[in-house]
């Protein structure tokens, strides 16, 4: 499963910086707007101690962690959604992307120029979500006609005047609350503020641990919007990155009275934010973790290594984590009678080590 954020923000909120932090590419980040012009792209490695201890024990030839792509997509300016600055690029970038991390300035430095001359993250905040939910009122106009002309597609046309007022108030499509039937149907609108949101307050040294005035505001503003909101030093970031040793980071980071990078804790938010878990194959050739959905059940989860797996899915053998740890081996946990042969009903549980069985 191929996963994808874009990072968004307005120029000069940190957004290069963070995204070099987060990920093994490496984007210019220079003091001036439209620093990044075409959309870098990076991987981030996904955190997860839980494969490490399975490797210390099965002691694989090879440990593949799972990935998410992260994109850092242009500065974005009043105007886009009429193709001011780079907008039509911009929102084309967006829509591509599974969720959006919307880095908001909330540090206060001289030195650091802003795009509107004062540091207000709300009223950043506000400039992208109305370029956004115009674009939005201009793809649901076209549909909207188009629907209105279809006399099966009564649904349709009640769904969009519902988001359709939403956006007219100022508010993102994720606002709107849909069943299961209609959600599907929103879906095929690709609409650019349906999609899922973590906003990450960029602070400086001193706010990191407790937040400040600006954060207090943004989780105001954002309170009930369906989001999630992390709070990251993207300068104390890029103190980590460029220590070598794993203990030096640690080291920095207690120092800081952290216990977590800011990169891990933004993984961890995104992965809640998509509804994301992750399982494990384990073998001798090599130990993996893959990404699902929550509530995937086995022959999907199967189709994400292969979609072989998928067509031709039989069974799946089925260790919980905690049982592979505490047994130490997968012969164990079948001589407890711990672990579990699953069907085509069963739904895969965050941490499970599965091996599956197909004909195809």
């Amino acid at each position: 499963m191929s996963l994808q954020c874009g990072i968004v923000g307005l120029p000069n909120v940190g957004k290069s910086t963070l995204f070099n932090c987060l990920s093994n590419a490496k984007a210019q980040a220079a003091n001036f707007p439209f620093c990044t012009i075409e959309p870098n792209v990076g991987v981030i490695t996904v955190p997860d101690e839980r494969l490490e201890k399975l490797s210390e024990i099965v002691k694989p030839i090879k440990v593949v962690p799972t990935t998410v792509e992260i994109v850092d997509i242009a500065g974005l300016v009043k105007g886009a959604s009429k193709g001011e600055g780079l907008g039509n690029q911009f929102l084309g970038n967006i829509r591509n992307t599974d969720a959006i991390i919307h880095v908001l300035r909330c540090f206060d430095d001289d030195n650091v120029i802003h795009v509107d001359g004062k540091v207000d993250p709300v009223s950043d905040k506000e400039i992208i979500d109305t370029e956004l939910q115009l674009k939005d009122l201009d793809t649901l106009k076209s549909r909207y006609n188009k629907a209105l002309k279809d006399k099966d597609a009564k649904k349709e046309v009640e769904l969009i005047e519902r988001i359709k007022e939403a956006l007219e108030q100022g508010k993102s499509a994720r606002t709107v609350e849909f069943n299961e039937v209609e959600k599907e149907i929103v879906d095929t609108f690709q609409l650019l503020t349906s999609k899922p949101v973590l906003y990450v307050c960029n602070v400086d040294e001193a706010a990191v641990v407790n937040g400040n005035d600006h954060v207090k505001k943004v989780l105001e503003a954002i309170k009930n919007e369906n989001a999630e909101c992390i709070i990251i030093s993207a300068a104390i970031e890029s103190e980590i990155a460029s220590l070598d040793s794993l203990e030096d980071q640690l080291d920095f980071l207690s120092s800081m009275g952290l216990k977590e990078s800011g990169v891990s804790k933004l993984i961890k938010a995104a992965y809640k934010l998509l509804d994301l878990q992750t399982y494990f194959t384990a073998g001798v050739q090599e130990v993996r973790a893959w990404t699902i959905y929550r509530g995937y059940k086995a022959p999907q989860a199967a189709g994400v290594i292969h979609t072989d797996f998928e067509k031709g899915f039989i069974r799946a053998e089925v260790i919980h984590y905690n049982d592979f740890i505490t047994l130490g081996s997968e012969s164990a946990c079948r001589d407890a009678g711990k672990l579990g042969v699953e069907g085509k009903e069963y739904i895969v549980q965050d941490g499970d080590v599965m091996h599956f069985r197909f004909n195809v």
